[in-house]
């Protein structure tokens, strides 16, 4: 038996341990609840024609759901939408986030505490944005603060899709300094004495292909799910997984064809509750906007333990 499938019935036997076996609030979207085959995550109400909506995260409680749309010729921004009275909210623009400028990805860390997206806003009257930065949000009894720019070492840095762990660690996309899109990876900085290490690239067990991005970090630092280009893909950009053995990375693996299809998969995250895999299913169409091109898609869900019931019969 092999290094991955050996951590394949480990992650199982411990994902049946700590999985809540109590109905999920998300149920609620739909009559239709997911096993082995993805489904579109409310439909007609996260998940909307005409429109690009992607990068999904949740607070710990699963009553509030952060997400990012684009519509057509327009910006990113991230919407919300809350369960009130056993009902989900129609979505609107969250408070923290302006239509005057890029926002997306957004993450709540695991303890509910924080709320990380990136931004390209002024940092404030007088610093304009150097670029694609993240900002951060408190929870209070009020709800979430005014945003504030992340500090050393990430303030100047381009990262995109930033992850938590439960212990502070920070797992994001970034990429060396004059390099393009396809040669960026994903990075960490970890929590030491209430301060972050300098920033550093992940090895090439995740690292390894192209456009490799979008890492979601489990809650413990047991696996990892990304997107990226790969010779073992089934089409533009495929899911893949990584374990953690003893601070050691594995090989990571493709999610398989009823995850991936040949269309873009990409933004992994998983429900608070370790039930449910959640990411973006779209593609592109050529337009005569200003940027050449629109995208579109919406948010898939599926049965997490299923996904790796699935992947550990593959031969890799």
């Amino acid at each position: 038996m092999n290094l991955i499938k050996t951590v394949l019935i480990s992650a199982l036997f411990v994902f049946a341990l700590s999985c809540d076996n109590t109905k999920s609030s998300l149920t609620l979207f739909s009559d239709q609840i997911p096993m082995d085959a993805p489904l579109v995550f409310g439909q007609g109400l996260v998940s909307i024609e005409d429109a690009m909506d992607f990068a999904i995260t949740f607070n710990p409680e699963m009553d509030e759901m952060y997400f990012t749309r684009r519509f057509p010729g327009g910006r990113n921004n991230i919407f919300v939408s809350k369960l009130i009275d056993n009902s989900w909210t129609t979505p609107e623009l969250a408070s923290f986030s302006s239509e005057d400028t890029w926002e997306f990805e957004p993450h709540v860390d695991p303890t509910g505490g924080r709320l990380y997206f990136g931004s390209t806003r002024p940092i404030n009257d007088s610093v304009q944005s150097p670029g694609l930065i993240q900002w951060y949000c408190e929870k209070s009894e009020n709800g979430w603060s005014a945003p504030v720019p992340m500090q050393h070492p990430v303030v100047s840095t381009y990262m995109m899709y930033l992850t938590s762990s439960k212990n502070g660690n920070l797992y994001f996309t970034s990429q060396e300094e004059g390099a393009n899109i396809e040669e960026g990876g994903i990075y960490y900085s970890y929590l030491e004495e209430g301060k972050y290490n300098e920033i550093k690239r992940m090895g090439e067990e995740i690292n390894q292909g192209k456009m490799i991005a979008h890492s979601f970090i489990a809650p413990d630092e047991s696996y990892m799910i990304f997107d990226g280009k790969k010779s073992s893909g089934f089409g533009d950009s495929d899911l893949y997984i990584s374990f953690n053995t003893n601070d050691s990375w594995t090989k990571a693996v493709n999610l398989g064809s009823k995850i991936n299809t040949e269309q873009t998969e990409m933004a992994p995250s998983v429900s608070p509750d370790g039930k449910y895999l959640f990411f973006h299913r779209g593609y592109e169409v050529d337009s005569e906007g200003e940027d050449g091109s629109e995208w579109f898609g919406n948010i898939y869900w599926v049965d997490f333990s299923s996904v790796l019931e699935n992947i550990k019969e593959l031969d890799q």
